[in-house]
């Protein structure tokens, strides 16, 4: 399941319904010093984890007479069937639970007493409106039976012991249900016996908020140690299992209880009428988990850096799992470059993204750093501004608002551009080094007519093409009137294909509109690697193949930093090391060279 959009109202400086949509991978949420930027995230924290987080009458805006706060949130990609009631599946539109656009729309409106803060559920779907048949979710299975006696559709029902298929067939007898927009207060059927809030509930993506002023008290356990994140989502995934042993601890307990009570009826019948077995709540699961160090100081007691690091970390080992455990999750992080050198700041954010693209996940961020705003995908900002009316707007996906976000955070284009004829935009700064230490070596050899530097060709670090920083940088060539090409890693054979046919897609698209584009043959410009370069700079042999993760791999073995591989590498390399890593068999089986011929078309920009 993945949320698509949340909407505020009445809710600190969202005053008036705001609609926030939420990017199907990164959401970047961008603005000036208290525009609202930590309330949207706070917001979902209080919508996702009721239990630990309580509005307070200061969350309604000053001035304010309504004292109802309301979060909704919207989501997609649905499972295709749910259990309702009982255990029988049966689907979330079977049930009319979803809204006009089939999504699951569900709503939770806190009235804000002085004493206390009520909660109600609802959800808006476009319900049966058809006197009889519109409140048959909160019907008990007796009523349905009954119901369904009185409209001659009783026979039809393969199994009467289940709800969900009472209420199919009920509804199936009727022409018209008439359905329309309606507000489902779903979590009331509770007192009913049902339970179909909690299964909706469940079925829910855990959402794991980590703050940039988190506290370092002993009583904040999963604010002062990421790893309570990972408890959370581990009982998430096992919750069926759970649920299992709950009803298996309920039934032992139960059956206890009855045969203590036949046996007490044997000495005094009247006392036993007077007892009934019953659960007041069920089992508690908790646990207390942390990281312990070896000078025996808690993490919650490092430094804020520290605790950051870890973190930062705990995202990476959760990108690899989350790939193949199909768990719905969604991370928000508010200000990663918090406590944080620079370099760990773009490590984080790229740990971020590669989570955000494994499929089973989404993250959120907001930043104030440019390097960090700069990575982002254009179509994931959203822009967070105050009208002079106080009143909170926000905008994403024009160029008035790229050009927004770009002037708030001081996104500029790399300072070359001065002097530029024309530029090359490459992922990182890694691929600038290496792309002007090929073209260099390759022109001394003879391969080249000219180096991009002679020619004023400048490669330029643009994080990926669709990032903020890509968009700056070629809008700012434009208006200079500067040629452009693009040189990316096609990432190739890496675990997430979807990454490298996008990739694929977006060189094939801009070629089509006459921009020099290229992606690289191999997984990524560490591929190309020499052997003996890398042993040169290491001292240590690393075999890998045109696919393989070679950052990981010498960062395993040399302990370089992934990040570092490639500036500290290439520049080791010899045009006799480059010519044969760059070699690769054409059409007619002859010997052709990729970097050559890359370097030769993006020559021509100029």
């Amino acid at each position: 399941m993945r949320l698509k959009e949340v909407v505020l109202d009445n809710f600190r400086g969202y005053r008036a319904a705001t609609r926030i949509p939420v990017h199907p991978q990164v959401t970047g949420i961008i603005g000036r010093n208290d525009v609202g930027k930590s309330t949207i995230l706070e917001s979902l924290e209080i919508f996702f984890n009721h239990d630990a987080v309580k509005l307070e009458k200061d969350d309604i805006p000053s001035g304010s007479r309504n004292v109802v706060v309301e979060i909704t949130c919207v989501f997609d990609q649905l499972p295709p069937d749910v259990v309702v009631d009982e255990s029988f599946r049966t689907s979330l539109r079977q049930e009319h639970l979803l809204n006009s656009n089939g999504e699951l729309e569900i709503i939770k409106r806190f009235k804000v007493g002085a004493a206390k803060v009520e909660e109600k559920v609802f959800v808006r779907a476009m319900h049966p409106t058809i006197t009889g048949l519109n409140n048959l979710l909160e019907l008990k299975i007796t009523d349905l039976r009954a119901l369904a006696e009185r409209r001659n559709v009783l026979a039809n029902v393969t199994d009467q012991r289940v709800s969900s298929l009472l209420r199919a067939a009920l509804w199936a007898s009727a022409s018209d249900l008439n359905l329309q927009t309606r507000e489902i207060e779903i979590a009331k059927f509770e007192e009913a016996g049902k339970n179909i809030w909690g299964r909706v509930e469940a079925l829910l993506p855990v959402f794991a908020l980590f703050k940039s002023d988190r506290e370092s008290s002993d009583g904040d356990a999963e604010a002062k140690d990421p790893m309570q994140a990972a408890v959370k989502n581990a009982q998430k995934e096992f919750q069926s299992e759970i649920s299992i042993l709950e009803n298996r601890i309920i039934a032992r307990v139960l059956d206890v209880a009855c045969r203590t009570l036949a046996k007490l009826n044997e000495m005094d019948s009247t006392l036993s009428r007077e007892l009934t077995p019953k659960f007041r709540e069920k089992p508690k699961w908790t646990f207390n988990f942390g990281l312990d160090c070896e000078d025996g100081i808690p993490v919650n007691k490092r430094g804020s850096g520290v605790r950051r690091l870890i973190l930062l970390n705990f995202f990476r080992a959760e990108a690899e799992r989350t790939r193949t455990a199909g768990q719905s999750v969604i991370y928000a992080i508010e200000e990663p470059e918090t406590s944080q050198h620079p370099n760990n700041q773009v490590m984080l954010i790229k740990a971020l993204l590669d989570m955000a693209t494994s499929g089973d996940c989404q993250v959120m961020l907001s930043t104030h750093v440019p390097a960090l705003g700069g990575l982002l995908p254009t179509d994931a900002v959203r822009y967070i501004e105050r009208l002079p009316d106080r009143s909170v707007r926000v905008s994403y996906g024009t160029e008035e608002v790229l050009a927004k976000v770009a002037l708030a955070l001081g996104v500029l284009p790399e300072k070359e551009l001065s002097f530029a004829r024309a530029i090359i935009a490459v992922e990182g700064y890694g691929d600038v080094i290496a792309l002007r230490h090929a073209s260099n070596k390759l022109k001394e050899n003879g391969n080249l007519s000219h180096s991009l530097d002679e020619k004023k060709i400048v490669p330029v670090f643009i994080g990926g093409c669709g990032s903020l920083k890509h968009w700056v940088t070629l809008k700012t060539a434009e208006e200079l009137g500067l040629p452009w090409g693009v040189f990316i890693d096609s990432d190739r054979g890496g675990a997430n294909v979807s990454t490298h046919r996008t990739n694929v897609a977006r060189i094939t698209d801009l070629r089509s509109k006459g921009v020099r584009a290229h992606a690289t043959r191999k997984r990524e410009f560490e591929n190309y690697l020499h052997a003996d370069a890398i042993q040169r700079a290491t001292g240590i042999q690393v075999a890998f193949s045109d696919t393989d993760d070679v950052k990981k791999l010498v960062n395993q073995t040399a302990q370089i930093a992934e990040s570092e591989v490639l500036a500290k590498i290439f520049p080791q390399m010899t045009a006799t090391e480059i010519l044969r890593c760059d070699r690769y068999t054409g059409e007619q089986g002859e010997d052709r060279h990729e970097l050559v011929e890359v370097l030769n078309d993006l020559l021509g920009l100029c």
